[in-house]
C-alpha cells in the first residue's frame, strides 16, 4: 500500500450530451494556468517524484540509460548537386547536428548545431530543405517543443544566415524554384489575422522571393476548409506547381498549376475518398494511390492533361504488401514497400519493367531515402529492434547497396531473438505481433513483459531501433509489438478497420495481444507493464478501463482520454475524421462507449499507472492527463499508485533533448521495474 495521493477536489459539473447527463467532477483541470491547478500539479509531480527516487534500481538504470543513449541518431543524406545534408547526433549531445558532406565520399562540415544555440538543449532543427543546386538552405527552428517553426535561411558555403525569418512555418513543406530565388512554402496566419484558438488551423500556401517582405508574399492556395493541410511541391524544371491537399488522412485532393504558361490551378483528383501521393519528374505526373486497391498502386499520367480516365499503371498493387512510397530517379522507380510489417525495397524501370529487390540486412525498417529527380544514386537508412541505424548507398542498376555510415554502439544483437507471431483477435481478425526476448528465454509464465502499440493514423509500427528497450531487454525482459488495426501496416482497409465506429477493433486487438501473450506462457498479468503515447495513449486508457485485471502497470504518455472534449483543444479538430466528434449524435455513441476518461468506475482495483504529459504541447493538450489522474486517483481500491509527471519546457515529444529524455526514461523505467518486481542485474563487460 502506498501512502495517499494527494487531495484533487471534485465538483458537481454536469454536461448533457445528446440527452445524456455526463459528471465531470475534475473540469476545473482543464485551466492549466489557473493557480489552482498550477498547485495541484505541483503537489502531484512532487507526490511523483518521491515516488520514483524510492526505487532501489534507480541509480542503476540511469547509469546504463546513460550509456545506451549515448549511442548516435543518424539520418539518410539529401543530395544537392555533390552536396550531401544530414543529420547526426553522438554522445551526449541533446539535437541532432545538421552535416554537409563536399562530395560523397568527401569531409563532413557542420552546417546548423541546435546545441550551440540554447544551453538548455530546448531549441530544435525542426526541417530542412536544401535548393536544387545545394547553395542554399531553408530551416525551421523552434523552441521547448512546442514545434511552432521559424522559417531561416542560409548560404551553405559560409553558414550565414539570410535575412529571412518567417514565423508560424510549423512542419513546413517548400519547394524552391530551379534557380533558387524563391521558395512556395506553407505557414499559419500572422497573429490577429484570425481569432487566436483558430491559429492552428488555416494552413495555407505562399510564395516568398528571397529578399523579400514575408508580410507582401502573395497568396497561391488557400484550402476550403481550414481544417485542411495543404503541401507543395515543384517539378525539377520549375515548370510544374503541384498542391496535395489531405482532407482527411484517407483523403487528398491534388491540384497543378504550368508556370510556363500560367493560368489558375487545375484540378487532378478532388472530392475522392482516397489517398493520392504525386510528383512530376521529367515532364510526366506520378500518382500512388489506394484508388483501385487498399495495398496501393503507382501510375502515369500527362500533367498537361491529367484526366484519369487517361492514366495508365506503372505498378500494380501487390496481394499481401502495401505500396507506402515511391521515388522517381533518372531511369529508376525506387519502391518501398511493407510486408507483414517489414521493409522491402524494389527497383523498376521508368514503364514498371524490370523489377528487382534491393537486399536488406534483415527483418527490420527503411526509415529514410533520399535521391535527386536526375540522379543514379540512392540512399536509405536501416534499422530494427537491436540494430542501430545505418545508411546505405547504391548505384542505381548497379551493385547492391553499401555501407555509408553507421551508428557505432557496443551491442551484441545476437543475444536476442526476434520472432514475428499472430493471433486472433475479438472477432477471428488474425493480426501480427512481433516478440523481441532474450535468446536463452524459457517460457514458464515469469518473465516480465512491455507491450506496447499505437494502432491509429494509418501509421506503421515496423521494427525500428530502441536504445531504452535495450535497457529492459539486458535485464531478461521480453517486448512486444502489435500491428493493430488503425495502423497503416496492411492497407488503407486495415486503417479503416481501426477508425471512426470501428475504433474497438485497435483496443480489442491489443487486449488479445495481452491475453496471447499469457496464454503462450510468456508471462502472468503480475509480470505485464503496458505503454503507449499520444494515440497510443489513448490505447492505453481504454485498455486500462475495459480489462483493469490484465495489467501491473500502465504507461500511459501525451494521451487523448476525454474523447468527449478533445476536439475543442488545440489542434484536434484535425482528427475529428479519425475519431468522430461528440457534437454528432451517431459519432457521440461511438465515443462514449469507450472515452477513457468516462469509463473510470469507482470501487475498481486498477493496476499501478504513470500518466506523463508536457506542458509545451501543442497537440494533445495536458487537461487529459491531468483529469485522467484525479479520477482514477479517487476511484481506485487497489493500493497501487497513480502518477503523474508534468514536464515543463517540453512538448509532444519531437525535437526533445537528450537531457529530458533521460530524465523521463530514468522514471519510466523505475516506476515499470518497482511495480512488476524487477531486480537489477548487473550485465557482463
Amino acid at each position: 500500500m502506498t501512502r495517499p495521493h494527494p487531495a484533487s477536489r471534485s465538483d458537481a459539473t454536469v454536461e448533457v450530451l445528446h440527452g445524456e447527463s455526463l459528471p465531470d467532477p475534475y473540469r476545473w483541470l482543464e485551466d492549466g494556468g489557473s493557480a489552482e491547478t498550477r498547485a495541484w500539479t505541483e503537489a502531484q509531480n512532487e507526490y511523483t517524484r518521491q515516488y520514483l527516487q524510492a526505487v532501489p534500481a534507480r541509480a542503476a538504470i540511469r547509469r546504463r540509460l546513460e550509456r545506451l543513449l549515448a549511442i548516435g541518431a543518424l539520418s539518410a543524406p539529401t543530395p544537392a548537386r555533390g552536396r550531401y545534408f544530414y543529420q547526426r547526433r553522438e554522445g551526449t549531445q541533446d539535437q541532432p547536428v545538421l552535416y554537409v558532406r563536399e562530395g560523397v565520399h568527401g569531409e563532413d562540415r557542420v552546417l546548423l548545431d541546435p546545441n550551440a544555440l540554447d544551453r538548455a538543449g530546448t531549441t530544435a532543427l525542426d526541417w530542412f530543405f536544401p535548393s536544387e543546386d545545394g547553395r542554399l538552405l531553408a530551416y525551421g527552428l523552434s523552441r521547448d517543443g512546442n514545434e511552432e517553426s521559424e522559417l531561416r535561411v542560409l548560404e551553405v558555403a559560409t553558414g550565414r544566415d539570410l535575412a529571412e525569418r518567417i514565423p508560424g512555418t510549423r512542419a513546413c513543406e517548400l519547394a524552391w524554384l530551379p534557380d533558387g530565388t524563391g521558395f512556395y512554402y506553407t505557414r499559419y496566419p500572422w497573429p490577429g489575422q484570425v481569432p487566436e484558438e483558430e491559429r492552428q488551423y488555416h494552413r495555407t500556401v505562399y510564395f516568398h522571393a528571397l529578399g523579400s517582405d514575408p508580410e507582401r508574399d502573395p497568396l497561391i492556395f488557400k484550402p476550403r476548409e481550414k481544417e485542411h493541410w495543404p503541401g507543395v511541391g515543384l517539378s525539377p524544371d520549375g515548370r510544374w506547381l503541384l498542391i496535395s491537399v489531405a482532407r482527411t488522412f484517407d483523403q487528398t485532393d491534388v491540384y497543378l498549376q504550368d508556370r510556363a504558361a500560367g493560368g489558375p490551378l487545375r484540378t487532378v483528383v478532388e472530392d475522392l475518398p482516397f489517398q493520392f501521393a504525386a510528383e512530376v519528374v521529367g515532364g510526366r505526373l506520378y500518382v500512388r494511390t489506394n484508388l483501385d486497391s487498399p495495398q496501393y498502386g503507382l501510375y502515369l499520367a500527362d500533367p498537361a492533361d491529367p484526366d484519369r480516365a487517361a492514366w495508365r499503371r506503372l505498378i500494380a498493387p501487390e496481394e499481401g504488401a502495401v505500396l507506402d512510397g515511391a521515388l522517381v530517379t533518372r531511369e529508376w522507380l525506387v519502391l518501398s514497400y511493407l510486408e507483414r510489417a517489414s521493409s522491402r525495397l524494389q527497383l523498376a524501370r521508368l514503364d514498371g519493367s524490370d523489377r528487382r529487390e534491393v537486399p536488406l540486412p534483415g527483418i527490420g525498417s527503411v526509415f529514410g531515402w533520399g535521391a535527386e529527380p536526375d540522379g543514379d544514386e540512392l540512399f536509405f537508412g536501416f534499422s530494427s529492434y537491436t540494430v542501430p541505424p545505418s545508411v546505405y548507398r547504391m548505384e542505381l542498376g548497379g551493385a547492391g547497396p553499401a555501407l555509408w555510415r553507421r551508428v557505432e554502439a557496443d551491442l551484441d544483437p545476437d543475444r536476442f531473438v526476434v520472432r514475428q507471431v499472430s493471433y486472433p483477435s475479438r472477432d477471428g481478425t488474425a493480426v501480427t505481433m512481433f516478440v523481441v526476448a532474450p535468446r536463452d528465454l524459457v517460457r514458464d509464465g515469469t518473465a516480465p513483459v512491455y507491450l506496447t502499440g499505437y494502432g491509429g493514423f494509418n501509421i506503421s509500427m515496423s521494427p525500428g531501433f530502441s536504445r531504452s528497450l535495450l535497457l529492459w531487454l539486458e535485464q531478461g525482459g521480453v517486448v512486444a509489438v502489435p500491428n493493430l488495426r488503425g495502423g497503416g501496416e496492411y492497407g488503407e482497409a486495415w486503417h479503416q478497420a481501426g477508425m471512426l465506429a470501428h475504433k474497438q477493433n485497435s483496443f480489442d486487438d491489443f487486449i488479445a495481444a495481452a491475453e496471447y501473450l499469457i496464454r503462450e506462457r510468456y508471462t502472468t498479468p503480475a509480470r505485464l507493464a503496458i505503454a503507449g503515447g499520444s494515440n497510443g495513449g489513448l490505447l492505453m486508457g481504454a485498455a486500462l478501463t475495459q480489462r483493469p485485471e490484465l495489467f501491473r502497470a500502465v504507461v500511459i504518455q501525451v494521451p487523448l482520454l476525454d474523447m468527449l472534449r478533445y476536439h475543442r483543444f488545440l489542434i484536434a479538430r484535425l482528427w475529428i475524421p479519425e475519431y468522430g466528434s461528440a457534437e454528432d449524435p451517431e459519432q457521440f455513441r461511438w465515443l462514449r462507449a469507450y472515452s477513457p476518461y468516462h469509463h473510470v468506475r469507482a470501487g475498481t482495483a486498477y493496476p499501478a499507472v504513470l500518466l506523463a504529459t508536457a506542458e509545451s504541447d501543442t497537440r494533445v493538450d495536458p487537461l487529459h492527463a491531468r483529469k485522467m489522474t484525479a479520477r482514477l486517483q479517487a476511484a481506485t481500491t487497489s493500493g497501487h499508485p497513480v502518477l503523474l509527471r508534468l514536464e515543463s519546457r517540453a512538448g509532444h515529444g519531437a525535437g526533445k533533448p537528450v537531457s529530458k529524455v533521460l530524465e523521463e526514461l530514468v522514471d519510466t523505467w523505475s516506476f515499470v521495474f518497482r511495480e512488476l518486481g524487477i531486480e537489477w542485474r548487473d550485465q557482463p563487460q
